[in-house]
This record gives C-alpha cells, sequence and structure tokens, in this order.
C-alpha cells in the first residue's frame, strides 16, 4: 500500500526544493569557485566530462542494440509466436483484454483519429479484444464532446469490444486538472461498470494510457498480449515502447527537431539499462491489477507517467519495474500555428515535464515510510529521479560555461597545470563525444519512416542544423528545465496545459 503523505510540511516543502537548489548551486559554482577554490572547479568539470564521456557512448551502444531490436520485433509474427510457445503457466489467449484510455481535452476529431486510427489498424490481434476508453474533460462543453461522440461511433462503434466515452467533471476535491486526473476517472469508471460487474476480470486485462496523437505499431497489443501472458510477474509489470517524434519531425522548426532527434534514439537507450532503473513514460501499458493496487493516477500530481511508477513500486513493496516492447510508438514532435509559436510549445511542454521533479519529495517521503523495502533498492530509485533531473537543468552550463568560466575569472589559476590544461582536456573529450552523436543522428534517421522525402538530399539537410545543437538544447530543454524546477524551488505552483497538436 502508499501511505498518505502530508504535502504541507516544512520537511515536505525542503525536499521539494532540492532539484532547484542543487542546479543552482552547481551552475553557480564555476563562478565563486574560481575565486575561491579554482582546483576543486577544475577537478569537478573534468569528473563531468568523463561522466558525460561515458553516457554518450554508453547510450549510443544500448541505442545501436536497440535499433536491431526494433527491426527483429517488428518481423515477428507475434499471435504465431504465442501459439508455439505457449505452456500451462501462461494466461489463455482468449482470457486477456486490453484497455486503452485516450486522453482528450479540446483537440480536433482529425488529431484524435491519430490515436484511435491506430488501434482500428492492429493485427495479429481479435480487435474486440481492445476495448477503447476516449476520456473527454467535461470542461471542454457538450458542444465539442458531442462532436467527438458522434465522429467516433459513427466511425468506430463496432470495431472494437468496447468503444467508451467518459467525461470527467471538472472542480472534484482534491484534483488538479490534467491528464492525471482524467485518466484516473476513466480507469475507475471502466473498473465500476464492466469488471465490478463481472463482464470483465481484473487478472486478465492491461491498461495502457496515451495521448490523442500516439500512432501506436501495428503489432504493439498482440506483442503486448504475449509478453502479458507469458510473465510470471505480470502483476508488477509497465511495459514501455520507445516514443518517436517521427510523425511531423521534418515539418517542425529545426530546434525542436533536434531536440526530437536526439530524444528519439535516447529513449531507445534509457529503456534497456542495465540497472533497470528506467521509468515508464508518456505512453505505457500495465496490469490492470497493478494500477488498481496502486490506487490510480494521483489526483493531484501532474506529472502523471513516472508518478504512477512509484505509486506502484511502493505499493508493492519495490518490486514494480518496466519492460520494454521494441516496436515504437510515433507521437507529434510540438507544433503550433507559427514558427515562434512552435517554439512555445515546445518550451511549454518541457517546462511540464521537468514539473516531474515534484516525484523526488515524494519518493523520498514514501521511501522513508516503507522501511520493508531494502534500503539499497530505495536509495537508487531516488538517486535516478535526482539525477535526471539535476542533469537536464544543470548539464549545459557545466559543459560550457564550466569549462571557461575558472580561467577567465581567475588568471592565476590558468597559470597553474590544471588550469592551462582544462580547456584543453574539455576539448577533446567533447570532440570525441562527437561519434556517439553522429551515430545517434545516423539510427533517428534510418529510423524514420519511408517517405518520399527521406532521400540524401534531406538526410545532407537535417546535417546541416547540427552546428546550432548547443542552442536548441540550451533553449529547448535546458532553460524550460531549470525554469521548472526554480518555480517549484520558490513554491510557484504549475497549472497543467495540453500541448497543441496538428492534424
Amino acid at each position: 500500500m502508499n501511505y498518505p503523505i502530508n504535502k504541507n510540511t516544512r520537511i515536505y516543502r525542503f525536499w521539494e526544493m532540492l532539484p532547484g537548489l542543487f542546479a543552482w548551486m552547481i551552475i553557480l559554482f564555476p563562478l565563486w569557485g574560481a575565486i575561491l577554490v579554482p582546483r576543486v572547479v577544475g577537478y569537478f568539470v573534468i569528473a563531468f566530462l568523463v561522466y558525460w564521456l561515458y553516457q554518450s557512448f554508453k547510450s549510443s551502444f544500448f541505442a545501436l542494440k536497440g535499433y536491431f531490436q526494433i527491426n527483429k520485433s517488428q518481423t515477428i509474427d507475434w499471435l504465431r509466436r504465442f501459439q508455439q510457445e505457449k505452456t500451462k503457466k501462461w494466461l489463455d489467449y482468449a482470457q486477456i483484454n486490453h484497455v486503452i484510455i485516450v486522453s482528450a481535452y479540446k483537440e480536433p476529431n482529425e488529431v484524435l483519429e491519430m490515436a484511435v486510427g491506430s488501434l482500428a489498424a492492429q493485427t495479429q490481434i481479435d480487435l474486440s479484444k481492445l476495448h477503447v476508453v476516449i476520456a473527454l474533460e467535461a470542461r471542454a462543453g457538450a458542444e465539442n464532446n458531442d462532436r467527438t461522440v458522434h465522429y467516433f461511433t459513427e466511425k468506430y462503434g463496432r470495431t472494437f469490444g468496447r468503444l467508451i466515452f467518459t467525461f470527467h467533471p471538472p472542480g472534484l476535491p482534491g484534483e488538479i486538472a490534467g491528464k492525471h486526473s482524467n485518466e484516473r476517472w476513466a480507469a475507475q469508471y471502466f473498473k465500476k461498470n464492466f469488471i465490478d460487474t463481472g463482464q470483465l476480470n481484473l487478472k486478465f486485462l492491461t491498461l495502457s494510457s496515451c495521448d490523442v496523437d500516439t500512432i501506436f505499431n501495428p503489432h504493439y497489443f498482440a506483442a503486448l498480449t504475449y509478453f502479458f501472458a507469458s510473465d510470471p510477474h505480470r502483476y508488477l509489470k509497465f511495459w514501455q515502447s520507445p516514443i518517436f517524434w517521427h510523425h511531423n519531425i521534418d515539418l517542425v522548426p529545426f530546434p525542436i527537431r533536434i531536440i526530437g532527434t536526439i530524444g528519439n534514439v535516447l529513449h531507445i537507450a534509457n529503456i534497456q539499462e542495465p540497472d533497470g532503473l528506467f521509468f515508464n513514460y508518456s505512453c505505457y501499458s500495465s496490469s490492470y491489477y497493478l494500477i488498481n493496487q496502486a490506487g490510480y493516477w494521483d489526483p493531484d500530481m501532474i506529472p502523471e507517467d513516472w508518478h504512477i511508477f512509484l505509486q506502484s513500486f511502493f505499493a508493492t513493496g519495490g518490486r514494480a519495474m518496466v519492460n520494454p516492447i521494441f516496436l515504437p510508438t510515433i507521437v507529434d514532435a510540438p507544433d503550433g500555428k507559427t514558427y515562434f509559436d512552435a517554439l512555445k510549445n515546445r518550451y511549454n511542454q518541457c517546462l511540464r515535464h521537468a514539473w516531474g521533479a515534484v516525484d523526488i519529495a515524494y519518493a523520498i517521503e514514501q521511501a522513508r515510510l516503507h522501511t520493508e523495502i531494502p534500503f539499497l533498492t530505495r536509495a537508487l530509485r531516488i538517486f535516478k529521479l535526482i539525477e535526471t533531473h539535476l542533469i537536464w537543468s544543470s548539464n549545459w552550463f557545466i559543459l560550457t560555461l564550466g569549462t571557461s568560466l575558472p580561467v577567465l575569472l581567475n588568471p592565476t589559476f590558468f597559470q597553474t597545470s590544471l588550469g592551462f590544461n582544462l580547456p584543453r582536456i574539455s576539448n577533446i573529450i567533447l570532440t570525441i563525444c562527437l561519434l556517439p552523436l553522429l551515430l545517434v543522428i545516423f539510427l533517428d534517421w534510418k529510423l524514420r519512416p519511408k517517405t518520399p522525402q527521406k532521400n540524401f538530399k534531406s538526410f545532407f539537410k537535417n546535417l546541416l542544423q547540427w552546428p546550432f545543437m548547443p542552442v536548441a538544447t540550451l533553449t529547448m530543454s535546458v532553460l524550460p528545465g531549470l525554469h521548472s524546477h526554480t518555480r517549484l524551488m520558490l513554491g510557484k505552483r504549475l497549472e497543467y496545459k495540453t500541448t497543441v497538436k496538428k492534424a
């Protein structure tokens, strides 16, 4: 079980401040440290550069491995594999059903069609096994929601096992508006009306969370059936596919394209982390039983993906885990009506994602209470959370300003051996880091869907954007991350804003 936590205590508020405090301490350290302890700053920067070099090559290795895994997974007939490998310990194929919650708020039907249409296009599986819940917000207005209900009922009313529409009421006590509270309402509605009534069995159901622009691989739910049926620990599992911004990647401004390219490939690497500490992200599946055991999505926590894992992790005594399914899920990159509108939308999306730092305080408090979980298991999860958010908002400053400020601000330090060689060591390491970056660029290009625009000329055009990578990562990733962590540090709460999607 998850213990109730008082989020209004001073100690909880202190935990919330940690990401911002740590980030600003690291960012400002080269400034004052260059005067007071320049050698410490020098060794710190070199240590971080070595860490960055290690992470770069590790990520590129697992990205390359994941690339081959994706190619292999896309050739598998998952239904036939199920039938050939099934044992008595597996769940029966006929028993398994999948519930998919598509959270929507005022998006045009053409955008919502991306998710529902990709579900209707699933192969190697009987579509009657899919139960689609289109989770609408009542605050979107009756006229808007009625159009959605009419359109999808007419087009897909007889396609799936069930096509259900839920209407999340606004202003429920203790809730913050967002995807998390909407899908909580939808999942609980489905359980009350279709599981508790005996129509479906909780232990034979998966539950998938996705956005309106999600395009599932056509074999995804056949593969999910296979993994859910065969895994003896199915009630402790999340399943995660790589998330790619490939649907409109060539149509968005180049800073967003750069961030998308890096993120696409690194996500393949992240879901293979050998330490097993990765989290589910964006669009994911789990056993319905596990989500029910975790108490569904917290109604007052905006970052729903990592948070539902943490809820499940503590509810199961630290046994919940995430397994990869190497069948890419395609989504839209943030876009807008104009060039700068698109950049603003990406900034706000990253701002919201970085708000996931609130999970650090939650994890620390739950870890303090869940003493039945081994200390190292709890500590590693908290470390992963802190590491991710700390690197997110501070890496750019260490890799750029941290290598030059000590010698610029303290000429005496430049006359020492360490000060003289620091810029040279930095340049060598960062130059070597270009090798895994080139691999990332190449793999992303290979993984993009085949289109008439995918040719050598287009590839060469994409290469020309990469000298601007420092600017793109600063403005589209690091600054919104620091902005979010600083808001949290200062106690300024974030309002959930959906990312604009184009048809």
